[in-house]
């Protein structure tokens, strides 16, 4: 029987059956046990972990649940966070470990997802790890930087302007305003540098202190005292001139003993410093023997105005003739300025005192003094009466007249035309030991020559007279008497006469042997 077909008067009860029946279906659902998932997702621990009998809503977390074993231990302050401050459901299996998923990163991901090695559980805002770490940079924290907040250098910035890394660690690039304003000195109109540590400490950036002796211009003496407005009192830092007189020229034009300035004395520190030095402008040494002229003898002694002029200092030469003109010229014993004496060098004379002067090298005029030259009472006047410079060295400039001599003999030198300019062929041994004129050998007889036997006998014995002997035959020249006997005579050689011997006495006489 289709439903829709019942009779009317039937469908009422037809209802009523049809709702006993889902009622009963009801009470049997209800009875049978019920099926629920586990809100937790693949979280499997034991439930009374958590839960209690008395209220499932209710949650005691036991002391023996161990949160480690599931990767993320519970330190410092996640120790005392409410478990619903990380897990945000109920599905625990969902949570993530990285500090980023529950902390939002003020970093922006510059410095990656390891926060651990900033941060600590205990709070995220410990500085301790976070300077720690800051140490491992190319920007050490020291002094005050330690105490800053990381925003004083780490300026905020707009996504992915590198707020953190590669900030720049000169000092500039924070305290620029503080070096635009400092005027105590002026560092911008002073053109300091912007290397900043030369001057400034991290612990305070208005307790400065430069350390002058790293620069070209080392402090010492008084310069280390003196306040730095004091050479720098024109703003000028960089490039300042190290030379002495940019700061003490007034102490330059006012000296007067000596007048610096009439004197052009020099106004590089070299030049003051030869005197100078830095603990006191005065008084002051000068060390002359640093100069091309250093005083030995008696010139340390003499006053400084004895040579230099006293109104404008000016330097003299170097020559002794420069401060010595009245004592050259008053020279009596050689006349100094009639004898040709040179005015420079003064080589006979000595710095200790200018009288008695014994120092005349006379070897090195090319004449040296030796035997009788050399010996006491021998004047210099003997040889150099006419003069000293341009003085002859040939012997006959001294020994023209004197005895013996050129002129006198024996023999009569100019009698007998005998060279001038060749003493020495004959007077050798004199020429060297300068001992006597006399005992002259004549070295070599051209035209005779001189062998042994009886041949060997004094100049005079062959040469009677000052005439120059020109024939050398035997018996004409010295052997007359031996011709006795001679005419005629016969050998081997032939048939002699008077006429024939003069010429022919080799034939049976020698050099050797008389007869």
């Amino acid at each position: 029987m289709v439903p829709g077909r019942f009779p009317p008067a039937l469908r009422p009860a037809l209802a009523a059956l049809a709702a006993l029946v889902a009622l009963a279906f009801a009470a049997i659902a209800l009875a049978l046990p019920q099926h629920v998932d586990n809100p937790h997702g693949r979280f499997k621990e034991d439930c009374q972990t958590c839960h209690v009998a008395s209220s499932w809503k209710e949650v005691r977390v036991g002391k023996k649940f161990d949160h480690a074993k599931f990767g993320f231990p519970l330190s410092g302050a996640h120790a005392a966070a409410d478990c619903m401050g990380c897990h945000t459901t109920l599905d625990f299996s969902q949570s993530k470990t990285a500090c980023a998923s529950c902390h939002q990163d003020p970093h922006r991901g510059e410095l990656g997802t390891d926060c651990a090695r900033c941060h600590g559980a205990r709070s995220f805002i410990d500085r301790a790890p976070m300077v720690r770490q800051h140490q491992l940079t190319s920007f050490p924290l020291t002094g005050v930087h330690a105490a800053l907040d990381c925003e004083s250098c780490h300026r905020p910035a707009a996504q992915g302007q590198m707020q953190f890394v590669g900030t720049q660690a000169a000092c500039v690039s924070c305290h620029l305003g503080q070096y635009q304003s400092a005027k105590s000195p002026d560092h911008v109109a002073g053109g300091f540098p912007t290397d900043c540590q030369a001057c400034h400490g991290t612990i305070s950036w208005s307790t400065a202190s430069f350390d002058h002796n790293t620069t070209r211009f080392p402090l010492t003496g008084a310069h280390a005292s003196v306040a730095c407005a004091k050479c720098h009192g024109d703003g000028v830092y960089a490039g300042k001139s190290t030379d002495c007189y940019s700061c003490h020229q007034s102490n330059y034009s006012g000296a007067s003993n000596p007048p610096h300035t009439p004197a052009s004395f020099p106004t590089s520190t070299p030049g003051c410093t030869g005197c100078h030095n830095t603990t006191a402008w005065q008084p002051s040494t000068f060390n002359h023997n640093n100069t091309p002229f250093p005083l030995t003898g008696a010139h340390p002694a003499v006053a400084c105005t004895g040579c230099h002029n006293a109104s404008t200092w000016a330097v003299p030469g170097n020559d002794c003739s420069s401060c010595h003109m009245a004592d050259y010229n008053g020279t009596t014993n050689p006349k100094h300025d009639p004898g040709g004496f040179p005015i420079q060098g003064c080589a006979c004379h000595n710095t200790s005192t200018w009288a008695g002067a014994t120092n005349f090298d006379h070897a090195g005029a090319g004449f040296p003094l030796t035997g009788l030259h050399a010996t006491p009472p021998r004047q210099c006047t003997d040889c150099h009466a006419s003069g000293y410079v341009a003085t002859s060295p040939a012997c006959i400039s001294c020994h023209q007249n004197s005895s013996p001599g050129y002129a006198t003999g024996p023999p009569a030198h100019d009698a007998t035309n005998f060279p001038p300019a060749n003493c020495t062929t004959c007077h050798a041994a004199a020429a060297q030991s300068y001992t006597s004129w006399a005992g002259g050998t004549f070295p070599n007889h051209t035209w005779f020559p001189i062998t042994t036997g009886n041949h060997n006998v004094p100049c005079m014995s062959c040469h009677t007279s000052n005439s120059n002997l020109t024939l050398y035959s035997c018996s004409v020249a010295c052997h007359t008497q031996g011709l006795q006997g001679h005419d005629p005579v016969t050998n081997s050689c032939g048939t002699f006469s008077l006429s024939t011997v003069p010429t022919m006495c080799y034939c049976c006489h020698r050099t050797g042997r008389a007869g």
